[in-house]
């Protein structure tokens, strides 16, 4: 069983040594952090880039035509106001007022005032190069229809360029149609303008886009470089090399999860280191029972029966140590069971003193041979409690053992039963070398000896602390260096009225029996 244990144990370091270590060099794809990062950012901005260059263009342009329409209306409605005011109902008059009116007009580069005649015809204008033209726009016929301003954006019939052009009928002063004025402006320079100020929004635009994308860079860049590292180390870890640690740049989610990596590394290391230190304890656990049962073995045989004195010595020896075995074997199988969750309790009522008496009493001779005193102190009160019985026993008998070995030097050892509320609580104190205080949090895990060369597997305490726990209890250790070690067991009692009603149910039983 050796041989095979330590058989296995060598193919798996090899098989762990001989393992290739993961390729580390990180290709960045298309649809890789830096990717995804980017094109979720820049998709964003891009939306709200495209949606203000919208909203100014728009913005510009009403701005710039509600301007032009506006003054344009305004030009026309003063001018229709004055012809109104003075003109009468003779045709020269509207005519000499006409030429006036062009002669003096002053923003000649700027508009081109026309007059129109009723029939559609213009017969005066500011440029003089349209005279007996028809403007063909929908403002002017609009205009003599209806007697009111309107105002037209377009293509210009005769010119052919964009303008804007705003008519307004001509009345005399008993309301009789003349004509009408018109004022006609290019609308090239202020689309130039308009043009230059959606170009200036799209060029802050691009520039702000180059901003987003250098942060960007810069912000993902740092973040991708920690995942390499991170991702470098973790290889490193599932290689086998535990106990490497990342440093930490910053105090953010990435920090977090480099302290987080780092304690798991930590972890790792210690369990591995736990691990081997386990196997090389069980190891020689094994091979020391087994070196005296099979040396016995071979000196009974070879020798016979020849010495009856000598035999019995020998089976004893061979007993003893089949119990060791049994003994480590049980605890192995306790912890698998507990590690896997198929740990299962016989529950009963019974009386915890009676369990704790009978390990006492197990121990007493052992511990006297090996001139150790044991004295036992039971205060008073009610001990029923709900549980498995003989995982309880093995409880007390791990304590004691426990308690034989690592408290054999100060020659003695108590163990107290007494009540505190609703609690029963045992304790076991020793006056042995006791347990370094840097030692003491980890004395209840799975595998762990710490400096002690003291025999065992290192497993016995961690399943008596699970059993406890499944029995709603607790386990503590208080401890000193060259003063012992005192290990206290809590357990939850039966409550006053369930341990009268338990009790009754013993006594009926009892009284059933003798008769």
């Amino acid at each position: 069983m050796l041989k095979e244990l330590q058989r296995l144990r060598k193919k798996a370091e090899q098989a762990q040594k001989s393992r290739p270590a993961p390729e580390h060099k990180v290709q960045h794809a298309p649809g890789g952090l830096r990717g995804r990062w980017m094109m979720s950012s820049l998709s964003f901005v891009v939306a709200i880039l495209a949606t203000v260059i919208i909203f100014v263009s728009l913005g510009v342009s009403n701005y710039y035509y509600s301007n032009l329409r506006e003054n344009l209306s305004k030009r026309a409605s003063s001018t229709a106001t004055a012809f109104r005011i003075y003109l009468s109902d003779t045709e020269d008059q509207f005519l000499s007022s006409a030429e006036r009116s062009v002669a003096e007009f002053e923003d000649k580069g700027k508009l081109e005032m026309q007059f129109i005649r009723i029939t559609g015809q213009i017969f005066l204008s500011s440029s003089g190069l349209m005279t007996a033209s028809t403007p063909g726009t929908p403002d002017v016929d609009q205009a003599l229809a209806d007697r009111t301003t309107h105002v037209y954006t377009g293509e210009d019939q005769l010119t052919g360029e964009r303008v804007m052009s705003v008519t307004a009928p001509l009345m005399t002063r008993g309301k009789v149609l003349v004509g009408a004025v018109r004022y006609v402006t290019s609308l090239s320079l202020a689309e130039k303008q308009i043009t230059g100020m959606i170009l200036l929004s799209i060029v802050a635009s691009l520039l702000f886009l180059v901003l987003v994308v250098v942060s960007n860079s810069h912000f993902i860049r740092s973040i991708v470089e920690q995942i390499k590292k991170i991702n470098v180390i973790a290889g490193e870890i599932a290689a086998g090399r535990y106990g490497m640690r990342l440093q930490k740049t910053h105090d953010d989610e990435i920090g977090a999860l480099c302290d987080t990596i780092n304690y798991m590394s930590d972890e790792i290391s210690r369990a591995e280191k736990t691990k081997n230190e386990f196997i090389s304890s069980v190891s020689h656990e094994l091979r020391t029972p087994l070196t005296a049962i099979g040396g016995w073995s071979e000196t009974l045989l070879a020798c016979g029966a020849q010495d009856p004195e000598e035999t019995l010595q020998g089976l004893e020896i061979i007993q003893k140590e089949a119990r060791r075995l049994t003994q480590m074997v049980e605890e192995l199988l306790d912890f698998s069971r507990i590690e896997s969750g198929r740990m299962k309790l016989e529950i009963e009522t019974f009386d915890l003193s009676t369990e704790l008496f009978e390990a006492i009493y197990m121990y007493d001779n052992l511990l006297e041979s090996e001139g150790i005193e044991l004295s036992y102190h039971k205060g008073d009160g009610s001990y029923l409690i709900s549980g498995d019985r003989h995982r309880i026993k093995q409880v007390f008998l791990n304590i004691l053992d426990n308690a034989a070995k690592y408290g054999k030097t100060g020659g003695r050892i108590e163990v107290g039963l007494g009540r505190e509320r609703d609690n029963i609580v045992v304790t076991v104190r020793d006056w042995g070398v006791g347990i370094p205080e840097n030692e003491l949090p980890f004395v209840k895990e799975k595998f762990y000896k710490g400096s002690s060369k003291q025999r065992g597997s290192g497993i016995g305490l961690a399943v008596t602390d699970e059993i406890v726990q499944l029995h709603g209890g607790r386990v503590e250790l208080s401890s000193r260096v060259g003063d012992g070690t005192q290990v206290t067991v809590t357990l939850p009692a039966l409550a006053v009225h369930e341990a009268l009603g338990v009790e009754t149910q013993i006594e009926s039983a009892e009284e059933n029996d003798e008769e």
